[in-house]
């Protein structure tokens, strides 16, 4: 990652996982987050691209499903299009929403929402 900017803010999700060997097989594997920062028993961060996001072991699986992350930018059409070709699991329709914006859903294996966005295009 470069950085631009000395001052700039980022915000990173950190989510719920019941298992952190599953929640990498799914985020390397289904969804491109081929970067490990960070592997311990009860913590994981993956990245792909500029997006990062980190995980902690947890024992309540409604913790997880009470969880959601709003990733949003330009590519959102193009990732929609190659988690298709992957054919991942519960992965909604790219949609434009009433608020606005053109989305797609995913709920990873334990429940967390990934919710992708983008302002969509004239």
């Amino acid at each position: 990652m470069t950085e631009q900017d000395p001052d700039r803010v980022e915000v990173l999700p950190v989510l719920p996982s019941l298992d952190l060997d599953e929640t990498l097989a799914f985020y390397r594997d289904q969804l491109g987050f081929d970067r490990i920062i960070h592997q311990s028993p009860d913590y994981l961060i993956l990245r792909r691209n500029e997006m990062e996001l980190h995980f902690w072991l947890a024992r309540d699986r409604a913790l997880c499903e009470a969880t959601s992350v709003y990733l949003r930018g330009r590519r959102i059409a193009a990732l929609h299009a190659e988690y298709q070709a992957k054919r991942v699991a519960r992965l909604t329709a790219l949609e434009r929403r009433p608020w606005g914006m053109e989305e797609f859903y995913i709920h990873d294996p334990h429940g967390n929402l990934l919710r992708f966005g983008r302002i969509p295009v004239s």
